[in-house]
């Protein structure tokens, strides 16, 4: 079966399936900094329905972001896996398992993007109709390493190898301009918790500001010893911003 979505695979073919879902206007591909600092691991990153190389066709609500990753376990050959999300791959990793919680063995949840303010995902929506593109590496370079402060150099051109493409005189990176904003529509829905019985672990960043402390409450509510929080200090990108400490945290859980 050939998988819906196309899929970076990374770590030694026997060990642990980690499905790895990215956040908006990201791709699989970046799931690899954090994939070798987890050798006993076998991580699945998906490029999500309207970015990278997976299709870019329409709908782009979660209900198919769901359906796509059940696809690709199905794909992989895989009845269930743990799955982890950053940002608006974390809403969907948690909608996944409220889906399908036989499909999905633990979660990890790095800074998810789940129940923000309406009115903010309305601004941060309008401004994604804006065209984002760059005449030139240097100004690409620029723009990403301002966004990613605290980020190595190396990491933010390795973003820029995988991501940025050509199109006519100019560069942009490689995602649908209109499934980013439905994304942003998206984050805006009602936050849901993981279902009882999944154990979960969350991981906030310190530096940013998506994660609501009454989201987490109802997580300890609903979840009880189920779920481990640990505040990464770090800002949005956390898992390449602080490689080592967030995968001793992820290598932990997953073992246990």
């Amino acid at each position: 079966m050939t998988a819906p979505l196309h899929v970076h695979t990374f770590g030694p073919a026997d060990g642990r399936p980690v499905l790895a879902l990215h956040g908006v206007t990201g791709h699989g591909a970046r799931w690899r900094v954090l994939a070798e600092a987890l050798p006993d691991v076998r991580l699945y990153g998906v490029d999500l329905r309207g970015h990278g190389r997976s299709p870019w066709t329409p709908p782009w609500h979660i209900e198919q972001h769901v359906a796509d990753a059940v696809a690709v376990l199905d794909a992989l050959g895989l009845p269930s896996a743990a799955v982890a999300g950053h940002s608006y791959g974390g809403a969907i990793a948690v909608h996944l398992a409220r889906t399908a919680p036989e499909r999905v063995e633990r979660l990890v949840l790095l800074d998810p993007a789940i129940g923000l303010d309406a009115d903010d995902m309305l601004e941060t929506a309008e401004g994604a109709r804006a065209d984002e593109s760059y005449p030139d590496l240097p100004a690409a370079r620029a723009d990403r390493a301002d966004r990613w402060a605290g980020i190595s150099d190396d990491l933010v051109m390795a973003e820029l190898a995988e991501h940025l493409v050509q199109d006519g005189e100019r560069l942009r990176y490689r995602y649908c301009q209109s499934a980013a904003v439905a994304a942003w529509s998206e984050m805006a829905r009602a936050a849901v918790v993981p279902p009882a019985g999944i154990p979960t672990l969350l991981l906030p960043a310190a530096k940013a500001d998506f994660v609501d402390p009454e989201w987490v409450a109802a997580c300890r509510a609903e979840l009880g010893n189920a779920l481990t929080v640990a505040e990464v200090d770090a800002g949005h990108m956390l898992f390449l911003e602080r490689t080592a400490e967030v995968a001793d945290l992820c290598g932990a859980f997953l073992a246990r």
